[in-house]
């Protein structure tokens, strides 16, 4: 531990030498520089730099080094885990760094680690091009694609992880290092699915798909339909194309301009079916499910950045989430799931939210530390209210959901849909099998395990 006398001095110079801006506790905006987006996070590091380009980036961590701080990275601050901010930490913050370059003649588009999905989405829509992003705009590609990353583009185009085409680098020695399937091989494997444990992702270049249109069948059902709106969705998904994609799931009636009023506020079982094509094909895949009871539909084009925007929360709510991951979805599992909506607490953000897989995921490279691939079906409560006093009840709901599907659970589990579960599911996240590869590169990269926050692989 430094002296205060070298820490004074140090931080000093950084905010010297820092082209972006560095904050302290005590500093006037301090506190909002620590705002993340869960607001069940309250952590308080010992300097934030935010940092303007990779310079300050490699600034800040030999700053970290120099006076043996643990480094959190952020960049959209949206992990439910809190992974960017660190108790007594430096927090190396990548938000100004959100550029988007985009190389329509390669099909590949260079993201600042900094880059929200909103960031990305808008700069390859004017080219016909997409990757598969997150379920939020708001989320940040870093933390998101070294996660794995799945989205409504995963069953036509695999897993982000899977569309990663290089990574640039500033490791725990402050040193810049580029990681691709010829250069640092190892490291590249590890950060398909290993998340932020090897160092800090300064950018990103991932592959781009031709995407000219984007197409969904939106349909918003009163609760007691919900059995017969997933099976009728199961079977969609199984006769469907792997362009076809989406959810079902349980939410409060949001006030949205096309949503009666009498349904604001209430209990809702929501479909939302993605189709990554053209309008002509929708009436015919959507057909069964438009033929259920409803009370809105919505169908037909829409771009494919403001389906991005749909499920979208402010911050600075409570949020606790989790998830599992399903070998099957036989009708007894359809209606366990659907039975425990009745007790997620409402109105709240709650979302109880059922993803098909499959497709391209399925298909995709098996060997990345992403075990979860596998799985047809996700369940994933998403548990986001306001109030203090709900928290025990919504935590509880969120437990409930998962209790209920386990008799169906591979075990496997996708990291960034989860928070601090413990060392042992942080396995289930990598695979059993990754596990000793992974603290290896650790070792490698990051001996001193700087990088320790989230779901951390220690070294050996």
């Amino acid at each position: 531990m430094a002296s205060p006398s070298k820490a004074r001095t140090a931080l000093a110079a950084l905010r010297e030498d820092l082209s972006g801006e560095v904050f302290a506790p005590g500093d006037p905006d301090y506190d909002e520089a620590r705002t993340v987006f869960n607001a069940m996070i309250d952590r308080r590091p010992a300097v934030i730099a935010q940092c303007s380009d990779v310079t300050d980036v490699v600034r800040a961590v030999r700053f970290g080094r120099e006076l043996d701080l643990n480094i959190a990275v952020r960049g959209g601050g949206h992990s439910v885990a809190g992974s960017a901010l660190g108790d007594g930490a430096l927090v190396v913050d990548l938000r100004r760094m959100h550029q988007v370059t985009v190389d329509p003649a390669d099909e590949a588009v260079r993201i600042e680690g900094g880059a929200t999905m909103s960031h990305l989405d808008r700069a390859t829509q004017p080219y016909g091009l997409a990757t598969t992003g997150g379920r939020a705009s708001t989320t940040g590609v870093g933390g998101f694609v070294l996660g794995g990353g799945t989205g409504w583009l995963d069953r036509a185009f695999g897993l982000a992880v899977d569309n990663l085409i290089a990574v640039e680098l500033v490791t725990a020695d402050a040193e810049r290092v580029h990681a691709n399937a010829d250069e640092n091989p190892e490291l590249f494997w590890a950060l398909h699915g290993g998340g932020g444990n090897f160092g800090i992702a300064t950018a990103l270049t991932l592959e781009l798909h031709e995407l000219p249109e984007f197409c969904v069948a939106l349909l918003l059902c009163r609760p007691e339909y919900g059995p017969r709106v997933v099976r009728t969705f199961r079977e969609v998904l199984r006769t469907g194309p792997d362009e076809a994609g989406g959810v079902v799931m349980y939410l409060t009636g949001p006030p949205w301009d096309f949503v009666p009023p009498e349904l604001v506020g209430r209990l809702l079982c929501a479909m939302l079916l993605t189709y990554a094509g053209g309008e002509e094909n929708l009436p015919k895949l959507a057909g069964p499910l438009l033929a259920l009871p409803h009370e809105v539909q919505v169908v037909g084009p829409m771009p494919y950045p403001e389906v991005q925007c749909m499920l979208d929360q402010p911050p600075g709510l409570r949020n606790h989430w989790s998830a599992e991951y399903l070998s099957a979805l036989p009708d007894e599992a359809v209606d366990v799931f659907c039975a425990r909506a009745d007790s997620m607490p409402v109105p709240t953000g709650n979302q109880q939210m059922l993803f098909p897989q499959g497709g391209a995921v399925a298909a995709g490279p098996h060997a990345y530390p992403v075990p979860y691939r596998d799985a047809p079906w996700a369940v994933h409560p998403f548990g986001i209210w306001q109030d203090p006093a709900d928290d025990e009840r919504c935590v509880a709901w969120v437990r409930a959901v998962r209790s209920d599907v386990r008799p169906w659970s591979t075990g496997d589990v996708y990291l960034n849909f989860i928070g601090d579960e413990g060392p042992e599911r942080v396995r289930a996240g990598l695979g059993a099998g990754n596990t000793l590869r992974l603290e290896k590169v650790k070792r490698r990269w990051d001996p001193d395990n700087v990088f320790r926050f989230g779901h951390n692989v220690k070294p050996v």
